[in-house]
């Protein structure tokens, strides 16, 4: 009831002076009626009891007439047209595309095994199951103890995620204890740069003293929630070095950190924590950027249904047409100059037969690019006619809008032009965390990055290199090369010995290599 009355509330149109067409509506059977009248036409000139007898099937009418069709036709119209409207239009899959950190304890007492088979392998099934309903959404992986590892990138991998979910285990972390507000802070340090409010997912069995009044102060922008793994009773370690303790629920109250415990018999939990993700990605977006949903458009239907009749012999209304091509031509359209980023212009006639971007892709095949740029509404193809234009400083602000990957590609490019290699490069990064792999992007980055390099010694005035290669080398072929000296001798055991570390690294488990690669981490200052 409550939600009906909030409907009702914000009921409205978004096109408020359509509704002009209703006085046309309500003028219209009168005027027919008018004009039909043949007595009320020749009253002041024949006598009203010879009038009767000269009318011939002047009393005789039907119950539907087409003006009564008309009528109607143009209420639906009218109302249609206006957009009425009582409800936010939620952009699609937002919930899809908000980035999702998921956070696995490895403490030991995740071993425990008051719940079946342990706590820490309850979490991997769960991950497993969450991956699957998030559908290719991107997502992070993180390891915390008493020190916080990143596993994985944000990655829409589900099957390289759960290869690097399985292989986590309690003893590859170096550093013992558990400090959860490490392991947020740091997530949500990565979080930050992402364009849409993310989620860190906590899977462990509880919090450390301390941690509840730090996690309530952080900033909110990123959502914390809690999987909370374990019985209230605790249970014993599965190698038998102890007891762990049960959970405490208050913990994550005092935290301000929603939480809910696992459920083994179901995904109930799974799908909780999926709609805290989508839940707090809608209440991040400003109100005032979600478009109203147009709820006008069922109406064509039954519009569809009564144009069908102008058909029939006897029915046709030659002029109604006419009329509401003029109305349609002639009415403001501010809804769709609202909606366009493209500055508004003047209306032309050849916008009754061609969209802004098809007018735009007609001058950008045939080169002319500035005037393509002023005729899109797309701001991809506005940016891309920014671009061959040679205007990097506006293919960049029309690129600015778009958070695809292919509009990154684009944006890093302007910004290349306009020798701004570092926000180039930051454009080229975020590109292939949204397609990991892309050949272009890899090769424009280590452009970037080389251009980098060479600005950065050439402000400190280094000059060049010596070990760069000759123009060419000449070897006297009757003349032996000299022997090794001990230096090239060590260098060469060196890096023998480095590949054959590497061969060794190739075939030890994903386990390890996690371990090796948290000590490596850990031990640098």
């Amino acid at each position: 009831m409550n939600e009906e009355l909030l409907a009702l509330g914000q009921f409205h149109f978004l096109r408020p002076w359509w509704l002009l067409l209703l006085i046309v509506v309500a003028w219209l059977p009168w005027a027919v009626r008018q004009q039909g009248d043949v007595r009320r036409r020749w009253r002041g000139t024949i006598a009203p009891h010879l009038l009767d007898a000269l009318v011939v099937g002047g009393r005789t009418h039907r119950a539907v007439r087409p003006v009564h069709l008309v009528t109607l036709f143009l209420a639906l119209a009218s109302i249609a047209l206006a957009g009425p409207t009582w409800e936010r239009e939620r952009p699609p899959f937002l919930a899809d595309k908000a980035p999702l950190a998921i956070a696995i304890d490895l403490t030991p007492t995740m071993n425990a095994i008051d719940v079946t088979p342990t706590r820490l392998e309850r979490a991997k099934l769960k991950v497993k199951a969450l991956l699957s309903h998030r559908d290719g959404g991107r997502t992070a992986l993180y390891a915390y103890a008493g020190s916080t590892h990143l596993v994985l990138p944000l990655t829409d991998d589900a099957a390289l995620l759960q290869t690097f979910v399985d292989a986590l285990e309690t003893r590859i972390m170096p550093v013992p204890g558990k400090n959860t507000v490490q392991a947020v802070r740091m997530i949500d340090a990565a979080m930050a740069r992402e364009p849409i409010p993310g989620t860190i997912l906590l899977l462990t069995d509880g919090l450390e003293p301390g941690a509840a009044d730090a996690l309530r102060r952080r900033d909110q922008r990123t959502q914390v929630v809690a999987l909370a793994i374990g019985t209230q009773a605790g249970g014993p370690l599965k190698d038998g070095g102890g007891v762990a303790p049960g959970l405490d629920a208050a913990a994550w109250h005092d935290a301000n950190v929603p939480g809910t415990t696992v459920t083994p018999d179901s995904d109930d939990d799974v799908a909780w924590v999926q709609r805290h993700i989508q839940s707090h990605v809608e209440q991040a977006s400003a109100t005032d950027t979600l478009r109203w949903h147009d709820a006008g458009w069922p109406l064509t239907i039954p519009i569809a249904l009564l144009a069908l009749l102008w058909f029939r012999k006897g029915w046709s209304i030659r002029w109604i047409a006419g009329l509401v091509l003029a109305i349609a031509v002639a009415a403001p359209q501010r809804e769709l100059l609202a909606q366009s980023t493209n500055p508004v212009r003047p209306w032309r006639f050849v916008d009754l037969w061609l969209t802004h971007d098809q007018q735009g892709r007609r001058a950008f095949e045939q080169g002319d690019f500035a005037r393509a740029a002023t005729l899109f509404d797309d701001p991809m193809w506005r940016g891309v006619a920014y671009y061959r234009a040679g205007s990097f400083a506006e293919a960049a602000h029309a690129f600015e809008s778009i958070t695809t990957p292919e509009a990154q590609f684009n944006l890093g490019n302007a910004r290349a032009q306009q020798q701004k290699y570092r926000e180039a490069a930051a454009r080229y990064q975020f590109a292939l965390q949204q397609r990991p792999g892309w050949q272009p992007a890899q090769r424009n980055l280590a452009r970037m990055e080389a251009l980098l390099k060479q600005q950065q010694q050439k402000q400190q005035g280094e000059e060049e290199p010596p070990d760069l290669k000759p123009d060419q080398v000449q070897i006297d072929p009757d003349k032996p090369p000299p022997p090794p000296a001990d230096g090239d001798k060590m260098q060469q055991g060196l890096v023998k010995q480095n590949a054959d570390m590497w061969m060794r690294a190739m075939q030890t488990s994903p386990t390890e290599l996690l371990a090796r690669k948290f000590a490596l981490q850990q031990a640098k200052p």
